[in-house]
């Protein structure tokens, strides 16, 4: 069933500094009107729900506030069903007929490519707050989540270090694990070590009987899992069944899909992943914002690195809108490339990059113990998103609206 939520909150006196003159001109117009594109239901909506959460509970905070520039935020809000046909028709709607001011959209790479030509097209703006696979070079298009040289530079070295340098691959089938296990592939041949297996399971399987029987001939030191969905994770009660008993390492398990919290342990005991968020972050902030997003939604059964993004967006946004006192794009562009859009959020400071419209983070390393607690061996301190800018993207000179990997980087 898709629905259309619109909230505009009452508003109080006592919005961020901003400039006087920009803040009146702002505060003439109507509702700022966000479009919110994700899927509360399919195959993905254990993770995204949550991401819906976060940006209302952003939205109303920043109403109660006063909203941005005086202005209220009116939330449109559909359900994408996992449906990458209903990206594309949804996307269109907010930006024709709805006459959104920015989307907030996507959980795959699969969705954000069915949509980033529409958004093009229409010249829309649109903040893709999910962890991927990187190389996206578009003007149109903020990345709040976290990518390969953030996760996989932390990642691989760490784990080779620790548990050897040989390495077997499960991605899944679609452009998010080829091109990550892409970036492994590179990472671990440059560190010296051997890629003893590499596998891309569809979408949609759930049975991994022949996969667990290659792993276990091929004997690699670790398993470096790249799956998605409610499908795909049936494979690591199946590897545990099956006693395969190796180290694992992700990107995006535990940090999107809270495996540990869902399944029964030991099945995810000595998994590690990179991840710039999760609920069990110990800090001031993290526990701030559980606080808070507890309060508002107790039912909510995990609070995962995808809500923290689409929060910081929401705040991110409100301080480019003020400071540009429009929600003109080139305007806004003009703002993310003078360096200093940053905010103070649940996982630390984070800023946009002007060259590819990337945030940095700070990069935890949780660690799956036997009962799936989580414990952090290590954290990178304020990870810049590197690699799209030493290769060539520069959106403050030019956009050339594409996606690129480290076999086909961008020319210089």
């Amino acid at each position: 069933m898709t629905f259309r939520t619109r909230m505009a909150s009452a508003l109080r006196l006592g919005c961020a500094a901003v400039a006087l003159s920009a803040t009146a001109a702002l505060a003439q117009d109507g509702p700022i009107r966000i479009g919110v594109l994700e899927d509360q239901s399919g195959d993905f909506a254990a993770a995204t729900m949550v991401k819906v959460n976060a940006i209302t509970l952003a939205a109303e905070e920043i109403n109660a506030a006063g909203g941005i520039g005086g202005r209220p935020v009116e939330l449109v809000v559909y359900d994408t069903q996992s449906d990458n046909t209903r990206y594309q028709e949804f996307m269109r709607r907010v930006l024709q007929s709805d006459k959104v001011d920015v989307v907030f959209a996507g959980f795959s790479s699969a969705s954000r490519e069915a949509y980033r030509p529409i958004v093009n097209q229409f010249d829309g703006l649109a903040f893709y707050n999910n962890q991927y696979e990187g190389g996206v070079c578009d003007a149109n298009m903020i990345v709040t989540g976290a990518v390969p040289e953030q996760q996989f530079s932390t990642l691989i070295p760490w784990m080779m270090e620790t548990y050897g340098k040989n390495v077997y691959t499960i991605a899944a089938d679609y452009n998010f694990g080829q091109i990550s296990a892409e970036w492994v592939r590179k990472i671990v041949e440059d560190n010296g070590g051997t890629m003893v297996g590499e596998e891309f399971i569809p979408l949609g399987v759930s049975q991994f009987s022949q996969t667990i029987q290659n792993i276990q001939g091929a004997k690699p030191d670790f398993v470096v899992t790249l799956l998605v969905g409610a499908a795909q994770a049936s494979y690591y009660e199946q590897a545990a069944a099956a006693n395969v008993g190796l180290p694992m390492a992700s990107s995006v398990n535990v940090g999107q899909g809270y495996e540990h919290k869902r399944f029964t342990p030991p099945s995810l005991k000595d998994m590690y992943v990179t991840t710039n968020y999760i609920e069990e972050v110990d800090t001031p902030e993290s526990k701030a914002f559980i606080e808070k997003f507890r309060a508002r939604f107790p039912d909510e059964p995990y609070i995962n690195q995808e809500a923290a993004n689409s929060y910081i967006a929401m705040y991110l946004y409100k301080s480019m809108v003020e400071r540009a006192g429009t929600t003109d794009h080139a305007a806004l562009r003009a703002e993310i490339a003078k360096g200093d859009v940053c905010f103070d959020g649940p996982s630390g400071k984070v800023c946009l990059d002007p060259k590819s419209q990337h945030m940095s983070h700070n990069i935890f390393l949780a660690k799956v113990n036997e009962d799936h607690s989580i414990e952090f061996p290590k954290v990178w301190e304020n990870i810049a998103p590197y690699w799209l800018g030493e290769a060539g993207c520069d959106l403050t000179q030019n956009d050339p609206s594409e996606q690129y990997t480290p076999s086909n980087p961008p020319t210089k």
